[in-house]
């Protein structure tokens, strides 16, 4: 099935891609997840693009309200969440994790950006729910 996207979160979309790329150029593997999630924040402050970082999300389950049930690395605009990783090997539970994270919060676009490897367009996920 394919999902239209706005064309702000199009826009957004190559946004992130554009700076998790520059941001692998300069760095290359091996930094910490939060020096590169600095340095993300950082373009999009530069860029004029509105974001949440460590935002502190709800859960609902039944009529429990959980307030601190998950936290997002990232949410831009917010419309898209980007989760950061910086390890060697990549795993299918932070597939499931993000698109978890898109179910409980009702966002459609999610990005998975993985700094720990050779070329950064093998550490760029990108799921649409």
């Amino acid at each position: 099935m394919f999902v239209k996207l706005s064309e702000q979160e199009e826009f957004l979309a190559k946004q992130i891609v554009d700076i998790a790329i520059k941001i692998h150029k300069e760095l290359d593997p091996g930094v910490l997840e939060s020096g590169y999630a600095i340095c993300f924040y950082y373009e999009l402050f530069n860029r004029t693009i509105k974001f949440e970082k460590q935002k502190d999300v709800s859960i609902i389950y039944q009529s429990l309200i959980i307030d601190e049930g998950l936290r997002l690395d990232l949410l831009v605009e917010n419309l898209i969440i980007v989760e950061f990783k910086a390890q060697e090997n990549y795993h299918p539970v932070w597939d499931a994790q993000l698109l978890s994270y898109l179910k409980l919060t009702g966002k459609r676009l999610g990005f998975l950006i993985n700094f720990h490897v050779p070329l950064m367009k093998e550490g760029i996920k990108r799921l649409i729910l």
